[in-house]
């Protein structure tokens, strides 16, 4: 619950997030009142929650902005993300970003009437996740370069986790709130039903039934960007994978920890940071990097630390 062990992260990362949050200047951000009436219209089950952090956070205008996360600076990420159609249904994805820039958090919360197990970004924010009733999601920045008026992914991402059950559930969901630049969001629920969304600021939602994403939506747009990140590659190869009757759910996710997959660049802000495998039937996380791995569920939530070195060189 929030308490004292969320407020020490937060103090212990607000610094860094300030500077995120101003780098465009203060009057590019929305005000408290703007960014209150957003979460209230879009997401009005997280505003006792959104209270509640704000309050440990200090209660000042500038940290209850930033939590909202209503038209927050635009950051980019690389990802990769497949659903595995067998007998356990699963999601499998590569968070592809800048180590320095992560908070590596993993949070078991009890909110509201899910729990939920989530890697977090922007201090309650979700990259991707598994809820107690086996739905899970993950986001991949969807390789435009539109910015609108919308929340950011992750705490979207969060609130899905947060009052939906099942795939179906989530797609409603992404489709009525508004996203502040363009992600592909995947949805896997414990009846092995699964979703990809390609959502923009500036377009309408698309749902498709394909079992993956990287870093465009139904065709390149960003060229540059696309080309730095191989997203076509990616998905070329993840998509063999998935259709490949020889492959197992344990050998996929070591496709995941290798090349083309799994990126190195980390001098540039694209290194693989982490490997995830949610089992949505069983309610387990497992989060993976080359030579270790650790496993969490709800049964059995280990507070663990974990030492990962990515080179720059």
């Amino acid at each position: 619950m929030p308490g004292e062990k969320w407020k020490a992260l937060f103090q212990r990362f607000w610094p860094a997030y300030r500077r995120w949050y101003l780098r465009e200047g203060e009057a590019a951000r929305p005000g408290y009142v703007s960014c209150r009436k957003a979460l209230r219209k879009y997401m009005p089950e997280l505003e006792s929650t959104y209270d509640e952090l704000v309050e440990l956070a200090g209660g000042g205008d500038l940290e209850a902005r930033f939590l909202s996360l209503y038209r927050p600076p635009p950051f980019l990420t690389a990802c990769s993300q497949g659903v595995w159609r067998g007998a356990e249904p699963a999601l499998i994805r590569n968070y592809d970003y800048d180590p320095a820039l992560s908070e590596g958090i993993t949070l078991r919360s009890a909110w509201r009437e899910q729990e939920v197990i989530c890697m977090t970004d922007c201090m309650w924010g979700a990259l991707d996740g598994i809820n107690s009733a086996g739905l899970v999601a993950s986001l991949a920045f969807g390789g435009r370069r539109a910015v609108g008026d919308g929340f950011g992914m992750p705490l979207i991402l969060r609130y899905v986790l947060e009052v939906c059950e099942s795939t179906r559930d989530a797609v409603k969901v992404l489709r009525r709130v508004p996203t502040h630049m363009a992600y592909n969001v995947t949805v896997v629920d414990r009846t092995g039903a699964f979703a990809t969304l390609f959502l923009s600021p500036d377009r309408a939602p698309v749902v498709t039934q394909r079992p993956l994403a990287t870093n465009h939506q139904r065709r390149v747009e960003w060229k540059e960007y696309a080309g730095a990140t191989a997203s076509l590659e990616r998905e070329r190869y993840l998509g063999e994978r998935l259709e490949d009757e020889s492959e197992t759910l344990d050998s996929l996710i070591q496709r995941f920890l290798r090349a083309p997959l799994y990126s190195a660049q980390f001098q540039k802000g694209w290194g693989t940071l982490y490997t995830a495998s949610y089992r949505a039937r069983e309610g387990s996380a497992e989060y993976h990097w080359p030579g270790g791995s650790v496993l969490q569920d709800f049964e059995n939530f280990r507070e663990v630390s974990v030492r990962v070195d990515y080179p720059r060189d």
